[in-house]
């Protein structure tokens, strides 16, 4: 599918927005009538540790080699500007936070299904120690 384009061993950028109905050969799987939002969701709850990322995002490799040094090896799908809105937002934290604005932070970390954040909150949560026992509840760490 012209869709999925392949750039290294486990990233990959997706066009969600195809209308082509040639079906993928890839691992990745991609039903054309999904909506971006759809496809995004399905994709967080079929990989346990995903990063959605802008082309070339210099944040993300730093995410990812964060995750790997550890001993996980997240799916990072990269996005074009236009696909980042359709990313679900990080639960918000303080009531302070529901008059501003939303919008997903990218690179994104999901684990779990839940949205992490971006980089900061990936660090803050390794700091904090929190970041390998939520890890391995989600099964891709272990002791």
């Amino acid at each position: 599918m012209q869709g999925l384009r392949s750039f290294s061993n486990d990233i990959f950028s997706l066009d969600l927005s195809s209308t082509s109905a040639t079906p993928s050969a890839s691992s990745l799987s991609i039903d054309v009538a999904e909506s971006a939002e759809d496809r995004i969701r399905r994709l967080i709850s079929e990989h346990p540790v995903i990063i959605f990322s802008r082309s070339s995002c210099c944040m993300c490799h730093v995410m990812k080699r964060l995750l790997v040094n550890i001993g996980v090896h997240p799916t990072v799908i990269e996005l074009d500007d236009d696909e980042i809105a359709a990313l679900p937002s990080p639960p918000q934290d303080t009531e302070a936070d529901s008059d501003s604005p939303r919008t997903p932070p990218a690179p994104s970390v999901f684990i779990g299904g839940t949205c992490v954040g971006g980089l900061e909150s990936l660090v803050a949560l390794h700091l904090s120690g929190h970041l390998a026992p939520k890890l391995r509840e989600v099964g891709v760490l272990w002791e």
